[in-house]
């Protein structure tokens, strides 16, 4: 498939391939609505209207086949260190295993870096054992534990 890929940030016109991406899974599958696109426009909307939010699509020969959000939270903790998170990684199922998803956390790394952040941080559901082994081969440690509180 080679290495010519765009890494752009994302517009309307991506939701329909991002959200198909994030339901293409056992876990997607069950939160996710690609029949219904609404809260996902309104939702990017959000997104855009916050400096701190990178929602970024990878692209191959005009097709959406990669996405991740990068999202910036300047704190006062660990000196007045400002951090990014990586949220929603997904890559499409005819792209993985090609070295994109290497790529698209690199390009997130590399514009944590860029904008000043002195930790990349992700979490990943205990159940996603291959993304697990995927982000430490990256260099990611697995050195907290993570909770959630549904609202």
């Amino acid at each position: 498939m080679g290495d010519h890929f765009e890494i752009r940030a994302a517009v309307a016109e991506d939701i329909p391939a991002i959200v198909g991406m994030l339901a293409d899974d056992p876990l997607g599958a069950q939160r996710e609505s690609p029949e219904d696109l609404s809260p996902y426009f309104t939702a990017l909307k959000r997104l855009d209207a916050d400096p701190n939010q990178h929602l970024v699509v990878a692209e191959r020969e005009g097709r959406v086949v990669g996405t991740l959000q990068l999202t910036i939270v300047p704190g006062l903790s660990r000196r007045g260190a400002t951090r990014s998170i990586i949220e929603g990684v997904r890559i499409h199922a005819e792209e993985r295993g090609s070295g994109l998803g290497t790529r698209l956390i690199e390009w997130a790394i590399d514009e944590s870096r860029r904008l000043d952040c002195h930790l990349v941080q992700l979490t990943s559901d205990n159940t996603r054992a291959d993304a697990h082994r995927f982000y430490e081969r990256l260099g990611f440690a697995a050195s907290h534990v993570g909770f959630k509180l549904q609202l």
